[in-house]
């Protein structure tokens, strides 16, 4: 059973903060979870407007690992079934974030995380967690 490293999560990060800057985004905040949902690594930018971004960030990662979907994915669900998602963001305690930006950590064809991201558009921010996923020889679950 494939597990994301310590070190993987760290390049996923520093990748997506970097990818960030290169296109001259908006200052994010990253959070990339384990398959169950813990924090492995974290960092945020400086930067207005960053009161709720951790939360947001968490939310997007914790909520795709815990329903094996990408954010953008559970959004689509939520505009199908809302009474569905909105429940199941009270059964998460609000660690689910309905929108693009919480992308699935695949080694293979397992799931062994998901990254978060919080700062720019929703589009943006998945397009972050994409390129540091790559960049740490995984693949990304959108």
């Amino acid at each position: 059973m494939a597990r994301l490293t310590l070190e993987q999560a760290s390049t996923i990060v520093d990748v997506s903060l970097a990818k960030g800057r290169e296109l001259g985004m908006n200052p994010l905040t990253v959070a990339v979870v384990d398959d169950g949902g813990h924090l492995k690594a974290f960092k945020r930018e400086d930067g207005p407007g960053a009161a709720l971004r951790p939360q947001v960030a968490t939310g997007k990662a914790a909520g795709a690992v815990g329903m094996g979907r990408s954010s953008r994915q559970l959004g689509a669900m939520a505009a199908e079934r809302p009474h569905f998602v909105n429940a199941l963001v009270g059964a998460a305690q609000g660690r689910l974030i309905p929108v693009p930006g919480g992308v699935l950590i695949k080694d293979g064809d397992e799931i062994v995380g998901a990254v978060g991201i919080s700062g720019d558009t929703s589009d943006n921010d998945e397009l972050a967690a994409v390129a540091g996923i790559e960049a740490a020889g995984l693949s990304a679950g959108i």
